[in-house]
């Protein structure tokens, strides 16, 4: 089994791609989501995490489980969490999904109003996170796919570079 992390700032569109993918038939699975993260306390004055006091990681066991099966096909996970760099080992392909700034600011904005990044704030902070983190999912992503195009032509991409579709 190949295991692809898809990776990025909030609002490059890791969920989209991953629903997209699973739509077409492939396990894809968004670890943004209560079974596979969930909240832990944070120093309340780091102003990278996503709530005041509050850190949204992935929960190792269930992730560190899920990668260790073995089955036939890929997996395609989505997420960015700071303790992900951990399971890395267990991941064989990382593709970072990227997009200019004000188009991730748009996206966001556009969020329902409990979305993440709806919030001026919430934004503020992902632009920050764009400066210091994105640079550092850079360095450990085997790919970067520009997520200005439509969602089936970004999952096209992200298939074709996991080997599960050919060009």
């Amino acid at each position: 089994m190949k295991r692809v992390l898809i990776t990025g700032m909030s609002g490059t569109g890791k969920s989209a791609v991953v629903e997209e993918l699973a739509t077409r038939g492939y396990r894809a699975l968004d670890l943004d989501t209560q079974e596979w993260s969930h909240w832990v306390d944070s120093d309340p004055s780091d102003p990278f995490t996503p709530a005041a006091g509050k850190d949204w990681i992935w929960r190792e066991d269930r992730v560190r489980a899920l990668l260790s099966e073995v089955t036939e096909g890929s997996l395609f996970i989505s997420g960015c969490a700071e303790n992900m760099s951990r399971l890395l080992p267990l991941i064989d392909l990382v593709i970072l999904l990227s997009a200019p700034a004000d188009t991730i600011m748009q996206r966001l904005e556009r969020r329902s109003i409990d979305g993440y990044g709806h919030a001026e704030e919430q934004r503020e902070k992902v632009a920050r996170l764009i400066a210091t983190i994105e640079p550092s999912l850079r360095r450990i992503a085997d790919r970067e796919i520009d997520t200005t195009r439509s969602v089936q032509a970004t999952a096209d991409e992200v298939l074709e570079i996991s080997g599960e579709r050919r060009g």
